[in-house]
């Protein structure tokens, strides 16, 4: 690896050694670096339309029209292959806001370009901040056209948020060339579409795919937001991955950083003045740092209009169906409390976001449990859909990875699956495996549970027991790639899934196949799973068997029963309420033999009722139980 260029490294020492962040950060092998809520009125930013084309390369008939943010600049000129790179021959006229805007006849889409920045004795060879597409991270910027892509399915709207399964993947590891640690691209992920759709996920939520420093990256190390990361293929090629989604019945979820930028970003002193810091875009007071690489200054109108420009270009060129927002608690918070001008930058592109139509869906990772996050603006949250709810995956996973029977806690459990944001079950995200949760020191669960054994009767029979819980509780269920056929180790940016193990563990997969149709009601008889009611009426921590009620307006096809044994020991006769008399039918049986061949098969039979008040209602059943089991019932 090459040295760090000087400037850089002068910039680390600034920002203070990193540790052991939660993001990954990794340089390319073959070159080195390129250069609690306030009340509802707090800041000054008005809401934004939707993106403008007028900062960046915008072509047109005759050529391309260049604008870019320069405020400290003496002069600004555009060089490119149009000039031949000529630092004099465009120069670009400024106005009164520090914009620097010329007119190129000639200059075409594809051609490569930067900006020459004169400040004081200094010329600056500088990287359009919003280019959309570079030809190396440490490169140029291309010239890109963003209405060249014909698409098949314009049309599209996602899923209604009651029936949406998520599926989070990272583009670099999930289907990488043969013998690859790495290298997979948009064009590789899509070979793997029809997967996805077989499984019944429906939002496919994308890692970061913006530029990052290096061959490999989990993503969370951006240096340019627009830009669409060189190593996963071209801007259409993302295109073309969220149309063939699109075709399949699939949305898709752009996660984007706005919280940081990577520390090898180039906008670092971009226009010459660093400001005492690292210049325009970046705070330069305490509020500055994060664990991961500088905060953008979000108390300038024209770095909260740079984020909120590329929230609504993912969504409008790329027709994404949402986005997932990365460590939302580090925009809202700095190192000094509580961030009036972070709480502008949310709520405006909240606003702008749910101006757009079909409706899009935007998640916060905050991870605080904080209900403001996901109230609206009007009665002062930060106006995001839903969040991840750090209030499940905790207590769940907890339970499951605890080898000792005695202590799994049935009332956590419950306190896990009736948690709720603002009294509504959409606002939450859950899960049991995520990209942070399985890495970081920890591994996948089944890992957890069995290390150096993934794939052993426990890691099996107990990973899946956490993911029924997840698929049947209200919210919006989320799994992570490679989860539903029993990935092991733990999630890296080199270590690619293992595709032979649909086959290896093929029952499996079919287990988590039927839970998420089950969960989208897909047969017409478990419509209760796609409701916000729920009822934990059985909750028996001594036999470590818990028991609820799900439902959307109940009655037949409607109701939805799930137990679910926490103990290494089976019930022959396991005897509960139930909410409705008649015969209630066994939907799904995790003890199946058809999902593993060394499962105990539980017998699986209908479940009669007769009257007795029992749990609360006036009737109740009596099934047997597997070990670590999860039985759902439906009339």
């Amino acid at each position: 690896m090459r040295a760090i260029p000087a400037f850089v490294a002068l910039m680390l020492g600034a920002l203070g050694a990193c540790g052991a962040c939660s993001h990954s950060d990794t340089l390319r092998s073959d070159g080195g670096s390129p250069p609690g809520a306030p009340d509802a009125g707090a800041g000054d930013g008005a809401i934004a339309p939707p993106p403008s084309p007028s900062l960046g390369a915008t072509p047109h008939a005759g050529g391309v029209t260049f604008r870019v943010w320069a405020p400290h600049a003496d002069a600004v000129f555009v060089a490119g292959d149009f000039n031949g790179w000529s630092a004099t021959a465009n120069p670009m006229a400024g106005d009164a806001h520090g914009v620097f805007s010329a007119d190129v006849p000639g200059a075409s889409v594809g051609q490569a370009y930067e900006f020459v920045v004169q400040h004081g004795a200094d010329t600056l060879h500088r990287v359009d901040p919003r280019a959309r597409a570079l030809d190396n991270y440490q490169g140029h910027a291309l010239i890109v056209d963003p209405n060249a892509f014909t698409w098949t399915n314009p049309d599209f709207a996602p899923p209604p948020v009651a029936q949406q399964v998520v599926y989070e993947l990272h583009l670099g590891t999930f289907n990488p060339p043969a013998g690859a640690t790495y290298g997979g691209t948009w064009a590789s992920a899509m070979q793997k579409l029809d997967h996805l759709a077989a499984l019944g996920v429906n939002m496919l939520e994308v890692m970061p795919p913006g530029e990052f420093p290096g061959a490999h990256s989990w993503g969370y190390n951006p240096i340019l937001i627009d830009a669409a990361a060189d190593v996963y293929g071209t801007p259409d090629d993302a295109r073309r991955f969220i149309d063939a989604a699109h075709a399949r019945g699939m949305g898709v979820i752009i996660d984007v950083v706005y919280n940081h930028l990577s520390s090898h970003t180039p906008l670092w002193c971009w226009d010459g003045d660093c400001l005492g810091a690292g210049g325009s875009y970046f705070y330069t007071d305490g509020r500055r740092n994060t664990p991961w690489g500088p905060r953008p200054d979000l108390g300038r109108a024209e770095v909260r209009d740079y984020l909120r420009h590329d929230a609504l270009l993912w969504l409008t060129e790329y027709r994404a169906d949402g986005l997932r927002w990365d460590s939302v608690v580090n925009l809202r918070n700095t190192d000094l409390g509580n961030n009036p001008d972070g709480w502008t930058l949310l709520r405006d592109s909240n606003d702008a976001v749910h101006a757009l139509t079909p409706a899009k869906l935007q998640v916060a990772e905050d991870l605080q449990t904080a209900d403001v996050v996901t109230q609206p603006t009007n009665l002062g949250g930060a106006g995001f859909d839903t969040q991840w709810d750090a209030a499940f995956f905790h207590p769940v996973d907890d339970t499951v990875i605890t080898a000792n029977d005695t202590d799994r806690s049935m009332p956590a459990i419950r306190d896990a699956i009736t948690h709720v944001y603002n009294n509504t079950a959409s606002q939450r995200v859950i899960y049991t495996e995520d990209h942070d949760e399985v890495a970081n020191g920890k591994q996948r669960i089944p890992e957890m549970i069995s290390p150096g054994d993934a794939g052993s009767l426990i890691a099996r029979k107990r990973s899946t027991l956490g993911a029924a819980i997840a698929l049947t509780s209200p919210g919006i269920p989320m799994l992570f790639m490679g989860q539903e056929f029993l990935e092991n180790g733990f999630f890296s940016d080199t270590h690619p899934l293992d595709w032979t193990k649909t086959t290896t563990y093929a029952g499996i997969l079919q287990l988590y196949t039927d839970l998420v149709h089950l969960r989208q009601n897909a047969a017409g008889a478990t419509r209760g799973l796609t409701g916000a009611g729920v009822n934990v009426f059985h909750v028996n921590d001594g036999a470590k068997v818990i028991a609820y009620h799900r439902w959307q307006a109940g009655g037949a096809g409607d109701d939805v029963v799930v137990i679910a044994n926490f103990a290494d020991r089976a019930f022959t006769a396991y005897q509960i309420g139930l909410p409705r008399a008649g015969t209630w039918h066994v939907r799904f049986n995790s003890d199946s033999s058809a999902y593993s061949p060394d499962y105990d098969n539980t017998s699986s039979a209908d479940v009669t009722t007769v009257a007795g008040t029992r749990d609360g209602y006036a009737q109740s059943g009596t099934l047997p139980l597997g070990k670590y089991g999860v039985v759902i019932l439906s009339q």
